[in-house]
């Protein structure tokens, strides 16, 4: 093994504007790490993200900051600093920044996440 198969650089962090219309920060999504990753995502107020499914990936939110409205599988309810909402693999869907803060929250994905997972319901 070499230290580039072990170690992701802080030089590859940071937070990116996503076609979900959120901003990611990823904490952890490698290769040597199949079985998940971490990201904080970042919904401005009034925003609502796009409405999507994850392929074969359950997703776990777990509110930093900020408070939303969550949408899963046709099921709304709202979301504060500390919950957790769990969303299994291949169910639709999104969540609306309600507060006049930002939302913020982890997303932990099992097994990790990849681009080609993302599915647009829109």
């Amino acid at each position: 093994m070499t230290p580039e198969s072990l170690v992701r650089r802080a030089e590859y962090a940071g937070e990116f504007w996503t076609d979900e219309r959120c901003y990611i920060t990823e904490l952890c999504n490698t290769p040597g790490l199949p079985e998940g990753s971490l990201a904080i995502a970042r919904v401005e107020p009034g925003v609502t993200t796009q409405l999507h499914a994850l392929k074969g990936i359950k997703e776990t939110y777990i509110v930093i900051s900020g408070k939303g409205r969550m949408e899963v599988d046709g099921e709304c309810f709202d979301i504060e600093p500390g919950d957790q909402v769990v969303i299994p693999a291949g169910i639709s869907q999104r969540v609306t920044a309600i507060s006049a803060e930002d939302l913020r929250f982890y997303c932990l994905c099992t097994p990790r996440f990849h681009p080609a997972s993302y599915v647009n319901q829109e």
